[in-house]
């Protein structure tokens, strides 16, 4: 990613504080934004290498939540899904919440009684125009190396342009 760009995926202050107790639990973990099979559309989290990410999912953004990850939580999203809502005429920022409740039974946080929510910031013109210059890291340029150069960081919902009752903007 330019350095310039915003990042594709942020995650909230609560999100990040559990996915580092989950992360202590089970080592290096990832999240598949899901595309509406088992947990709706759930950002769904799983050890890294338990989940195969397909040559053609494509790498939302890398967050940088636990410091002993020294190549940070990849967020994944499948590249239909990828083309309907983040290349389309308002394309989003993904906003990793956690909520009480009951997540997909694959997820790592569901034995926790709460699951990972999505939520979505819509890109302002100016971040559309930097965005269109990044190049998309699909599952087979990831095996290959490429990696993004901006990681997505730990917000607030006020930060992120959301507020805290906010619904979901998927999930």
């Amino acid at each position: 990613m330019d350095a310039g760009a915003p990042p594709g995926a942020v995650i909230t202050a609560p999100a990040a504080e559990l996915l580092a107790r989950l992360h202590e639990r089970h080592g290096p973990v990832m999240f598949h934004q899901s595309g509406g099979c088992c947990d709706g559309s759930s950002p769904m989290c799983y050890p890294r290498g338990d989940f195969i990410v397909g040559d053609r999912d494509v790498l939302l953004g890398v967050l940088d939540v636990c410091p002993q990850e020294e190549d940070g939580v990849p967020v994944w999203i499948s590249g239909p899904q990828y083309q309907a809502h983040y290349r389309g005429e308002q394309p989003t920022q993904l906003v990793i919440d956690v909520v009480p409740g009951r997540g997909g039974g694959f997820s790592l946080e569901a034995p926790e009684g709460v699951r990972f929510l999505s939520r979505g910031r819509v890109f302002t013109d100016k971040e559309r125009a930097e965005l269109a210059a990044v190049p998309v890291i699909t599952g087979a340029a990831y095996q290959r190396g490429e990696r993004p150069s901006v990681r997505g960081r730990v917000v607030a919902l006020a930060d992120a342009g959301l507020p805290e009752t906010c619904g979901p903007a998927t999930g």
